[in-house]
């Protein structure tokens, strides 16, 4: 292993650190060495802590594969894994950027998708729930709830930009399983630097989206109703030319044609609408659980 490369335990190394675009990463985890660590005990489906090493240069990353994918009855064509990295793309090409470079490729349990390992900020929370006095500035209410002794709390997320990316580019998506534990922020790299080395915001487990129907469930609520930004108005411009083009074509392996035609349709009716969607009674629009 490089000495420039971030060891899955996290240990620091002394020398200068190895900088890596997306493309450098996304060739790292399709073409590189996939030695599994370990299982993710809390993951619905299998899904497996690796690394994969190319060059000299190791990275950790998730890998599931479609063999451990349980079926779900209201998601019954492709796969999960496909839907992962079809979000990706998606991601990319609408210029959202919040999902980590992910690939489909083989590993020990057959084909799955790969995708680079996100080190969190444990101590930072983006989403929390608090008590109903709660008052901090910079902070929006979801619902109000009760905890397990009864008392009543607040469902928060913070008030950020790029949290409303990440909000916006899953109403895209049609996202039906944002949950607080799928966000995640991710400090500057020590070892191994990916994009530019600021904190950043990226979403995973994307398994269970682009459906045809209306499937909106996430904790991301708090913009509900407000004006799209100017940039949230270019990304899906972007992306219905784009699905017109290359990306359609990417996309096609792994998504009906009933579901390329309402994401193309959802991007249309959110960009004519010019407002962030508001929940509705017809299906439940929290996660649960919502962590």
């Amino acid at each position: 292993m490089s000495a420039h490369a971030r060891t899955v335990s996290g240990a620091l190394r002394t020398e200068p650190p190895t900088v890596l675009d997306d493309e450098a990463v996304e060739t790292i985890l399709e073409h590189g060495s996939l030695e599994l660590v370990g299982r993710l005990p809390s993951a619905s489906n299998a899904s497996f802590l690796a690394t994969t090493t190319l060059d000299g240069v190791e990275l950790a990353c998730v890998y599931k594969p479609i063999a451990g994918e349980r079926p779900l009855w209201d998601f019954p064509d492709g796969n999960l894994a496909g839907r992962e990295y079809a979000a990706r793309l998606i991601s990319q090409a609408s210029g959202f950027d919040v999902v980590p470079p992910t690939v489909l490729r083989d590993g020990r349990f057959g084909s799955g998708m790969c995708q680079r390992w996100v080190e969190t900020e444990l101590e930072q929370s983006l989403i929390d729930v608090v008590a109903t006095d709660f008052d901090e500035p910079g902070w929006l209410v979801v619902l109000e709830a009760e905890d397990h002794r009864g008392d009543p709390v607040f469902l928060v997320h913070a008030d950020d930009e790029r949290l409303r990316d990440m909000a916006v580019f899953d109403s895209v998506i049609n996202n039906a399983d944002r949950k607080g534990g799928h966000v995640l922020l991710e400090p500057p790299g020590e070892d191994v630097v990916v994009s530019d080395n600021r904190t950043s915001l990226w979403g995973c487990d994307h398994g269970v989206t682009l459906h045809h129907e209306d499937k909106l469930r996430t904790v991301l609520w708090g913009w509900g109703g407000e004006p799209l930004r100017d940039e949230d108005v270019d990304r899906i411009s972007a992306l219905v030319l784009a699905l017109d083009a290359e990306l359609g074509r990417r996309l096609a392996p792994h998504l009906t044609r009933r579901e390329l035609d309402a994401l193309t349709a959802r991007a249309l009716i959110l960009r004519s609408g010019d407002a962030m969607p508001l929940p509705t009674e017809r299906w439940p629009v929290i996660p649960w659980p919502p962590f």
